[in-house]
């Protein structure tokens, strides 16, 4: 059993509010017992916005199933203060993502991985990643903390993703930081 206090945790989509962590596993479960041949990606990142008296944080979780769809919710953390420190917010946004994917212990990860592991031989897969909301490009403020934040992500066992492939974290949780 994990010791996570997961009734402090709720996610919500556009269809459902106040979700369990365990409200979410069972829909990703079904997301992908629906239709277990293809190619499946597990995918966590966070975005935050910089308001007038706060900064909020998104969380996005998403199921995807490379050209046939997905599912997906956010979880919402708001810090009472603008956080005008760059790394400082990186850095927070990466605790986010790693505190969700903790979440998903062995156990949860192997009964995902069992839904696709039938279907290898078709073509089926499973990958687990971890979107940053970073890029390395020279102009980017966010370049130099590139290693560090890949470095967290791989050291949870994800495959990590910086911009411009990071769309869990610039597009999907960036929609609800505003």
């Amino acid at each position: 059993m994990t010791n996570f206090k997961l009734l402090n945790y709720t996610f919500q989509n556009l269809s459902q509010k106040e979700m369990s962590f365990e409200e979410v596993f069972q829909n990703i479960v079904q997301f992908m017992k629906k239709d277990p041949i293809g190619n499946f990606r597990l995918i966590f990142g966070t975005d935050s916005q910089i308001h007038s008296t706060y900064t909020r944080f998104i969380t996005g979780i998403v199921i995807q199933r490379e050209t046939k769809g997905a599912w997906a919710c956010i979880r919402k953390v708001v810090v009472p203060r603008k956080m005008l420190n760059l790394h400082e917010r990186i850095s927070y946004e990466t605790t986010l993502t790693e505190e969700i994917v903790s979440m998903f212990s062995e156990n949860r990860k192997n009964q995902l991985i069992d839904i696709v592991l039938p279907h290898i031989y078709k073509g089926s897969s499973f990958t687990i990643e971890g979107h940053i909301d970073i890029g390395s490009g020279n102009r980017n403020k966010t370049r130099v903390f590139v290693n560090e934040m890949v470095m967290r992500m791989e050291s949870l066992g994800i495959e990590p993703k910086i911009k411009p492939d990071s769309f869990v974290a610039s597009c999907y949780a960036n929609r609800y930081t505003k």
